[in-house]
């Protein structure tokens, strides 16, 4: 082989290994819920049929039609994972006992808001604005699993602008383009022979893209009480450039700059509220996430234009079932609580060390206070349940790095809290009566 040729195929390993951390968080796989305090206290229960307020415009924009006048509402959650994985004996490389991961886990601070405004008695216009992916995870500088993972750094950004539209008494419809930024830092551990997997290198892959996608949706109210909302999200192309640092090899200077095509997975929501009695309210809802469409991802060299290496992930699809339940304790006060259950696009045939992601079980609280006429005070918890779940990574299953396996099992869990207000910043315009008439006798 070729001085070249050892350079791309070292590269291709290295950023194999590197694109396979891009995926941790709260959702399944790298995607974050997150974006409504108020839906998160029922486990995100009716989230598509508005039980997040405005902020239910990341899962259906139509819900904008629901609030009158000028609404904003910001939500802030701080996301604490927890996770280890534990290497199985022989799965280290050499035959040094380099342990544990310790505590990959990273806090993480999301932001989420939105905003709706009454321009007539059926015409809205909103914007929504959040993080839809990304989370920070780091395990030790050295341990059994380095040559698949040292640190993973996701950061996303998307702005939603839509216009809604109320057709009638008992139905709404709101759409618009969804603008979103993606930014990825990933490194590993670089296995070179002749040195001590103690030392090993950091190789790493840096990259960044804007896409466009759209947000659609409706709402239906059959009769007062009952409201059954349809949300979805689109997918959004990403033409990811970056460059991919591979040490010790002059490929740095000839390859670096990379190129790798990501699409973003759809969204399908479904959300079903309904009024027991004038003070209690049930939540369900449902959620589809098209994971499954990342399918391999390539990644390319922008100078010799040719494959460094190809990523299969083959996800599954997602799915979400939940149930909640509001209770108005006092004109003031709202008290909520939920559950749900995730079957995550994360399994064992398709794990690996940078994803000790599953199936997570999700418990949540939550309260509203409502402060004065304009101001709404909201705050929610909830705690992710994961089961222990095993790893196995190396030759003939997810990627291979040097022909080093990698067998092991993780415990995780999560601690989410979230703080957020709704506050009212005009009514909504009153149509101008016509003078009276006046009559002289």
């Amino acid at each position: 082989m070729t001085g070249r040729g050892r350079a791309l195929a070292l590269a291709g390993v290295a950023a194999t290994g590197l694109w396979a951390g891009a995926h941790e968080a709260r959702a399944g796989a790298f995607g974050i819920r997150e974006q409504s305090t108020q839906a998160q206290g029922l486990s995100f229960a009716g989230a598509a049929s508005g039980s997040g307020g405005v902020s239910s415009m990341f899962w259906n924009p139509a819900v904008i039609t629901m609030r009158p006048g000028w609404v904003t509402e910001q939500n802030l959650t701080f996301i604490n994972l927890s996770a280890e994985i534990t290497p199985t004996l022989g799965t280290n490389p050499g035959f040094l006992p380099l342990g544990s991961s310790g505590e990959i886990g990273q806090g993480a601070v999301v932001p989420a808001g939105a905003t709706s405004y009454q321009l007539s008695d059926r015409l809205w216009i909103g914007l929504q604005t959040g993080a839809p992916f990304g989370l920070v995870t780091k395990p030790n500088q050295v341990w059994a699993g380095e040559v698949y993972a040292r640190s993973s750094r996701i950061f996303s950004l998307a702005f939603n602008p839509v216009i809604g539209f109320k057709v009638n008494e008992w139905l709404s419809v709101a759409a618009g383009p969804n603008i979103e930024y993606f930014r990825l830092t990933l490194r590993q551990a670089l296995p070179i022979p002749g040195l001590s997997p103690t030392v090993y290198p950091s190789a790493f892959l840096k990259g960044e893209s804007w896409g466009v996608g759209f947000t659609a949706g409706a709402t239906i109210t059959p009769w007062a009480g009952t409201v059954l909302g349809v949300g979805y999200r689109s997918s959004v192309h990403h033409d990811i450039e970056g460059s991919i640092g591979v040490p010790l090899v002059a490929l740095a200077r000839t390859a670096g700059q990379v190129t790798a095509n990501l699409n973003t997975p759809e969204k399908l929501s479904v959300g079903l509220t309904q009024a027991i009695n004038p003070v209690t309210r049930i939540n369900l809802g449902f959620e589809w996430d098209n994971w499954s469409r990342l399918g391999n991802i390539g990644i390319v060299s922008r100078t010799l234009g040719v494959p460094v290496s190809n990523l299969p992930l083959d996800y599954k699809d997602g799915y979400t079932y939940s149930i909640g339940a509001e209770y108005d304790w006092s004109p003031n006060l709202t008290l909520r609580g939920g559950f749900a259950y995730e079957l995550s696009p994360i399994v064992f045939a398709n794990r690996s060390a940078r994803l000790p992601d599953g199936d997570r079980y999700i418990a949540s609280i939550g309260a509203s206070y409502r402060w004065n006429e304009k101001l709404t005070l909201n705050l929610a918890y909830s705690h992710f349940f994961l089961d222990r779940n095993r790893i196995l990574s190396g030759p003939g299953r997810d990627y291979n790095v040097g022909n080093i396996a990698f067998a092991g099992y993780t415990d995780a869990s999560a601690d989410i809290v979230s703080v957020g207000f709704r506050y009212v910043l005009g009514e909504p315009a009153r149509p101008v009566a016509p003078a009276p008439l006046v009559r002289k006798y």
